[in-house]
């Protein structure tokens, strides 16, 4: 299984334009992947939608990016897209496949850089650490980049704002998180962006 995170950025004012015409370029006869969620920045990097799907191999992978680089109305958005890039991923292997459904208003997609040889002792980590931290709120999901320089996202659902603050405070003084040893494979780069689920997204 293979996850992409293509990143697109929009002129301001196209943002509903734009989410029709991804939810149709997704769903469109002879596309690839499954549409897993389709989130618009809040607090971050703004006019930015950020499309995650799923893939069963890497021969489906790749034909969806094809399709996205050859074409001149990428993701049915193109006369709205300023900026477009792509993220693939695996999944760390001891979660479960994501499902759709309603997990929160507001979502977390965040990105960690890792030193070198710190993706198999970040995993080791998490695994160990998530069946505590995520009797305080659900964890869409984690997973480590297949290209560029070493690094790995995961995505939270909150019911609010104050309820991200509230839990994120809460599993630090329980000792639940961050996952132990964890934080001594980062760099220290890291960005995260605070996203709204669209009318299209499945994890909303």
């Amino acid at each position: 299984m293979l996850y992409e995170i293509a990143t697109l950025t929009v002129k301001l004012g196209t943002a509903t334009k734009a989410a029709a015409g991804i939810g149709d370029y997704v769903s469109a006869p002879g596309a690839n992947g499954t549409l897993l969620g389709c989130w618009v920045s809040e607090i971050g990097d703004l006019n930015q939608f950020l499309v995650l799907r799923s893939f069963s191999d890497h021969e489906a992978w790749r034909a969806e990016r094809e399709r996205a680089l050859r074409t001149t109305n990428p993701f049915g958005a193109g006369e709205a897209i300023t900026g477009m890039s792509f993220d693939t991923y695996a999944p760390f292997p001891f979660l479960p496949p994501l499902a759709p459904g309603k997990y929160g208003s507001v979502y977390e997609i965040r990105t960690y850089r890792l030193k070198h040889g710190g993706v198999a002792p970040t995993i080791a980590a998490w695994e160990a650490a998530i069946p505590e931290r995520i009797k305080l709120s659900p964890l869409s999901i984690a997973m480590y980049a297949l290209d560029g320089a070493p690094r790995f996202t995961h995505i939270w659902p909150f019911a609010s704002l104050d309820a991200r603050a509230a839990v994120r405070a809460e599993s630090v003084a329980k000792g639940v998180w961050p996952p132990k040893g964890g934080p001594d494979w980062l760099t220290g780069d890291m960005r995260s962006i605070i996203a709204l689920p669209t009318a299209i997204s499945p994890l909303a």
